[in-house]
């Protein structure tokens, strides 16, 4: 039993100081439950309100893609510059090292590969598994103006419902098939669509004429998609311009783990991401480290 005769009574109750229930930092989350933001604090950081994703789920339809032959040789070593990873279960469990302390976000959709009609998918992925794995949010691909646009979207809605019940934000993944049209107006529809069904946060891609009224009119945050291969100061410009103009960071895949010097690369994108580094600074700043890393 403890001894109660020595306790004192509270007598500092700090009358002087108001009560502070700081606001979370992330756009469009200051209503979601503790949970919630919390999961969402390891994939952005609290300083900049950004995040650097490292996207390597390409697996999932398209199989041993050029640069994830062996992402234990590949990917593994990225992991320290990365604020987030973005993958499937799979990978996860079998190649990740369970050290890995930021934020897994996890490839929940799947079905098609590359040979057939990549808009027909479903949930893949329990939620329940995500918890097991303790993710830090589920990712959906949705299809708007696709053959499988409203299967995807209630793709989207479903694991919504199982975040809410759960404390497991969501992103949706605004997929573009060979004759969808890539302009800020198809964006603004298909981020804000996202949105508007409950997705925490939005993955699309950047594009050159009104990028900013694309992350303007999204009341959720908006993380840039790295999209195919570029030259590395290309690369690095594309994401200055995003962040600029109101992304909330990148989920970078190909432009990184598809350089010659991976390694470099991520750290330059972080000095771009999160310290606004000009690209031609974060350029230089690349080709040091990789020159570096062949000493």
């Amino acid at each position: 039993m403890p001894d109660i005769d020595s306790l004192k009574e509270s007598k500092n109750y700090y009358l002087d100081i108001p009560a502070k229930n700081e606001p979370f930092f992330l756009k469009g989350s200051g209503a979601l439950d503790w949970g919630m933001q919390n999961r969402l604090s390891r994939i952005f950081r609290a300083d900049t309100g950004r995040t650097v994703m490292l996207a390597v789920d390409h697996g999932y339809f398209q199989g041993p893609t050029s640069g994830l032959e062996r992402m234990d040789v590949n990917i593994v070593p990225l992991l320290p510059y990365a604020d987030a990873l973005m993958l499937t279960r799979g990978a996860l469990r079998s190649t990740m090292p369970s050290t890995f302390e930021r934020g897994i976000v996890m490839r929940a959709s799947g079905g098609p590969s590359i040979l057939r009609e990549l808009s027909n998918e479903q949930i893949a992925v329990d939620i329940e598994d995500g918890i097991r794995m303790n993710v830090a949010a589920m990712a959906v691909q949705v299809f708007i103006g696709a053959e499988g646009e409203t299967q995807s979207i209630h793709n989207m809605t479903r694991l919504v419902d199982a975040g809410y019940r759960y404390g497991i934000p969501v992103l949706g993944v605004t997929a573009v098939g060979k004759n969808m049209t890539r302009d800020a107006r198809y964006f603004r529809l298909a981020c804000r669509m996202c949105a508007e069904l409950g997705a925490n946060f939005v993955k699309t891609y950047y594009v050159e004429e009104d990028f900013e009224t694309v992350t303007a009119s999204c009341p959720v945050p908006i993380v840039m998609a790295g999209g195919k291969k570029l030259p590395e100061l290309e690369a690095l410009t594309m994401a200055y311009k995003a962040v600029s103009e109101g992304a909330a960071g990148v989920d970078m895949g190909r432009n990184i783990f598809q350089s010659e010097a991976p390694v470099a690369m991520i750290q330059a994108v972080r000095k771009v991401v999160h310290e606004l580094m000009p690209p031609k600074d974060a350029y230089e700043l690349y080709l040091t480290l990789k020159n570096e890393g062949k000493k």
